[in-house]
């Protein structure tokens, strides 16, 4: 018998690698929608949520730049602050965050080995196994709610709202950023099917914040909070933002709402959608000013917008060649993608590299792209629900000869071998774009910003 199953058969992790892999290795007991084995381990761990104060983030995209500008601003205003994402972009410490801070490898290990006895008494009931996000989960609310102690939690939902793990807890606010095509093999095959997920995060008498835009959602969302007794906030009618500049790197905006107005707000995320994301933050601090006396000054808000980073999203991690990191990985993320490409960047030809996992709505997300690319190196990313280059390529070269685009196709499955590629394509004023899964993303940013290889996991 190896040291490593002599640890594990005497319930103890004895280093932070084991602890990640145990945790990690309670994947394949899958996403199975339902809260009684995190219920289970809140009882059994002495309900440490019930200590902290939540702000929950639930959509389809979006959810982790309101969570950065979140963050960011209430730590500019002095506060101590938590915040729980995911899926992580370098390492699995990135998704337990406190004041910025990854969660130390040896408290990890030791709240991993806290929850590893309770994970395997709930695996001998009926409930089976808790799976790697629950566990993910509960040592996220044991590390705030024992061991960091943190003002506020920023909580960011995994997948849907309703019945997702995130959902165990009462927040002081709840956020749905918006609605799209994602994930519908589980949520639901249409865009109020998926609302209603969504918006299972609203509680009786909870405030709830919403950029949600289509009708058919947009009332869904309506009524579970008239149902709920929950005031809703909603853009474009409580709340709106107006652009008055916007360049690379830059954009600024008036935010009014329904408590006053503010004016000159800078975001340095780009794309639209940075702003809008930008303005349900804002509302949402607001609401906490108005409901929880949040100490909120103009200029801690102001700097804590502007500093708001979230890597993976529009970001720019090369300079010769410029290369855009932008984790698209459905329709909605690839129409706001294409959108920044026409209206935030200058270059002269377009170059660009994707992968994507095999179950998303790719047909979609493609259309949005491929009329703007003068190169696409079709690849795939290293995970285990990657979709085969070739598969991938396939659909390309189908949605090109229908619509008679003239761009060079390249096909390489190798990642890094692709990254090449498309860097030796690129010009001294062109754009080179890597987009997909984030999984793909958080490789090729560590490869290109640390020259190392990302933790695998989600």
């Amino acid at each position: 018998m190896s040291e490593h199953q002599d640890a594990r058969t005497a319930g103890t992790l004895a280093t932070y690698e084991e602890a990640r892999q145990w945790i990690e290795g309670l994947v394949p007991f899958g996403i199975r929608p339902g809260l009684e084995r995190i219920e289970k381990l809140m009882e059994l761990t002495g309900h440490p949520e019930r200590r902290l104060k939540f702000i929950h983030v639930a959509g389809t995209n979006g959810k982790g730049s309101v969570c950065a500008y979140l963050t960011s601003v209430l730590l500019r205003c002095g506060y101590d602050v938590g915040t729980f994402t995911s899926p992580y972009i370098t390492k699995f410490t990135n998704r337990f965050q406190y004041n910025g801070t990854d969660i130390p490898e040896e408290t990890l290990l030791a709240l991993a080995n806290r929850l590893k006895p309770l994970v395997e008494e709930i695996a001998e009931t009926e409930l089976g196994s808790p799976s790697m996000f629950e566990v993910a989960t509960a040592l996220a609310i044991l590390y705030y709610g024992t061991v960091a102690y943190p003002d506020f939690v920023v909580w960011e939902t995994g997948l849907g709202g309703r019945l997702d793990v995130t959902n165990v807890v009462t927040p002081l606010v709840s956020v749905i950023t918006n609605v799209g095509h994602d994930h519908m093999d589980i949520l639901g095959d249409s865009l109020e099917a998926i609302a209603r997920e969504k918006a299972g995060i609203i509680k009786a008498g909870v405030p709830v914040v919403s950029a949600v835009d289509q009708p058919g959602p947009t009332a869904v969302v309506r009524e579970t909070a008239k149902a709920k007794n929950s005031t809703l906030y909603l853009l474009g009618e409580q709340f709106r933002e107006t652009a008055s500049q916007v360049g690379e790197n830059a954009q600024t905006f008036r935010f009014d709402g329904l408590f006053r107005s503010i004016d000159e707000l800078t975001v340095t995320l780009n794309g639209a959608h940075q702003r809008t994301n930008a303005a349900v933050a804002v509302m949402t601090l607001e609401v906490m000013r108005q409901y929880y006396a949040l100490i909120l000054e103009d200029e801690d808000l102001r700097e804590g917008l502007r500093a708001a980073a979230w890597p993976g999203r529009l970001e720019m991690i090369g300079d010769s060649p410029r290369v855009l990191v932008d984790g698209a990985h459905n329709p909605e993320g690839a129409q706001v993608l294409a959108a920044a490409l026409r209206d935030t960047y200058a270059y002269e030809r377009l170059h660009m590299m994707i992968g994507m996992l095999a179950n998303k709505n790719h047909r979609d997300t493609l259309r949005h792209i491929l009329p703007l690319v003068n190169t696409l190196v079709v690849t795939e990313a290293d995970f285990r629900k990657a979709l085969p280059a070739a598969d991938l390529a396939a659909l390309v070269r189908e949605l090109r000869d229908e619509a008679g685009y003239a761009f060079e196709l390249i096909v390489e499955p190798d990642w890094r071998a692709a990254l090449e590629r498309l860097k030796s394509v690129a010009g001294q004023g062109d754009l080179a774009v890597v987009t997909g899964t984030l999984y793909l993303i958080a490789d090729v940013r560590s490869r290109l910003l640390y020259n190392q290889d990302s933790e695998k996991g989600w």
